[in-house]
């Protein structure tokens, strides 16, 4: 049973490595993007809500996400085998909203884990990415926004001794191996 929330800036690696211990230990893997398309696809309630949104290229709101959010985790595989969070909570108010609800479901997180990257690195690895829509300044405005909103994130956590701080530059293998450690998975 592993209960997580991957933090770190674009381009970190938090999908890369949220993926690899998931599937190495069988736990869902609950990245927002992936379960707000499959809520817009399955058509649900909060699924129609969050596409009124996206049509209209605005972001989906706190409550929306939160809602769907609450729909995956009280799925019974994640209920058996616990889950990793990648790309939420964003904000202190949807860290708050998670804590609630994770109370309510009676599943507390065992740890977050701070990806750390340099923004160099960052700009150097999205742009190699070679995306069209990723400038160099494109780049630096979503770092800009992700210090803003999620950096408070990593003081709401180490609060609660929950955080661990990784180093998120070298090899893939290795930094997987510090998570595995972090998590208390290894050995």
């Amino acid at each position: 049973m592993i209960r997580v929330v991957f933090l770190g800036p674009p381009g970190a690696g938090k999908g890369t490595q949220a993926v690899r211990i998931a599937e190495k230990y069988n736990v869902p893997h609950i990245s927002t993007g992936d379960i707000l398309r499959a809520a817009v696809s399955e058509g649900t309630e909060l699924g129609k809500l969050a596409k009124s949104y996206m049509d209209k290229g605005e972001l989906v709101p706190d409550e929306v996400i939160i809602g769907i959010i609450k729909e995956r985790l009280s799925q019974p595989d994640v209920k058996e085998r616990g889950f990793i969070l990648d790309g939420f909570p964003r904000t202190l108010p949807q860290a708050e909203a998670l804590d609630e609800l994770l109370s309510e479901l009676n599943m507390p997180l065992d740890k977050v884990i701070y990806l750390n990257v340099d923004d160099e690195e960052i700009v150097k690895r999205l742009l190699s990415r070679g995306r069209a829509d990723d400038t160099e300044d494109v780049i630096r405005k979503r770092l800009e926004v992700y210090r803003k909103q999620t950096a408070p994130l990593i003081d709401y956590y180490s609060e609660k001794c929950l955080l661990v701080e990784i180093y998120g530059v070298g090899d893939v293998e290795e930094i997987t191996k510090k998570i595995e450690e972090a998590l208390g998975l290894e050995g």
